[in-house]
């Protein structure tokens, strides 16, 4: 195969994907009906030139007709008057006219054929362009589907469930991750010096209130005289100190492991 032939089947076969790429077939075959319907009026104009022939010849015919008769009865008055020479004349014409009737007649026969044949093809035309009119509607309807059937298919393809699965998996580590880590902030949180020390300024306000309301019940005689008011003060006084030589045990342990 030479050169230039090859160069002509690639520019071939590049035009032939371009226009497949490009060609709708929706918009051909709408194309292909507008066509159709358009050539309706000039096979009507075709057909209808067809008949005015006939017409025309069937009018030609009636006068030659009418044309003979008239010419045999002048033949014959111009014989009762003895004036061949006029019979003689129209004999002539009346010769003239039934060739052309006869031409004429034979004309018109085939123009009524011809007239015959263009409606038919004509009604065949039509017949045949509404059927090809429905069929390609039908073509276009399936083609519209084939079209919402491919957009439906890859929309379901971006709704990949799979990739909404590993999305939640991956949220949900994170967020357990937060929560475990929240968690843990909670817990040092709660066992943090601060908390501590809340605990033992609670306790002291209570044995405060207890040394307040043991008072006040020594001053209203509830209390015998020999009560151990005196006793649980010191306790008090004691479990306030220990918890003192705690909170600064703990101070101590904290400041040794920031070191």
């Amino acid at each position: 195969m030479g050169l230039w032939a090859r160069i002509k089947r690639i520019f071939r076969a590049g035009t032939g994907a371009a226009l497949d790429k490009v060609e709708n077939p929706e918009m051909v075959l709408q194309q292909t009906i507008r066509d159709m319907r358009d050539r309706v009026p000039e096979l009507n104009n075709s057909v209808a030139q067809v008949m005015a022939t006939e017409r025309l010849l069937a009018k030609n015919r009636e006068n030659l007709e009418t044309q003979v008769v008239d010419l045999d009865s002048k033949i014959k008055a111009s014989v009762k008057m003895g004036r061949d020479d006029i019979a003689t004349a129209y004999i002539g014409q009346l010769s003239q006219a039934q060739l052309d009737l006869e031409r004429t007649g034979a004309q018109l026969e085939h123009a009524a054929n011809a007239s015959k044949q263009a409606l038919k093809a004509r009604d065949n035309y039509v017949l045949n362009m509404k059927k090809r009119s429905a069929e390609a509607m039908q073509l276009i309807s399936a083609s519209k589907q084939a079209k919402l059937q491919e957009q439906l298919a890859q929309t379901m393809e971006t709704f990949n469930i799979g990739d909404d699965a590993s999305t939640f998996n991956e949220m949900r580590e994170k967020i357990d991750r937060r929560v475990a880590a929240a968690e843990a902030k909670l817990q040092l949180g709660a066992s943090s010096v601060d908390t501590q020390m809340q605990d033992i300024e609670r306790e002291a306000m209570d044995i405060q209130l207890q040394d307040k309301l043991l008072e006040y019940k020594q001053q209203m005689g509830l209390l015998g005289k020999g009560s151990d008011t005196s006793g649980k003060q010191i306790s008090a006084a004691s479990e306030v100190k220990d918890e003192a030589e705690v909170l600064d045990q703990v101070l101590l342990n904290e400041a040794n492991e920031q070191k």
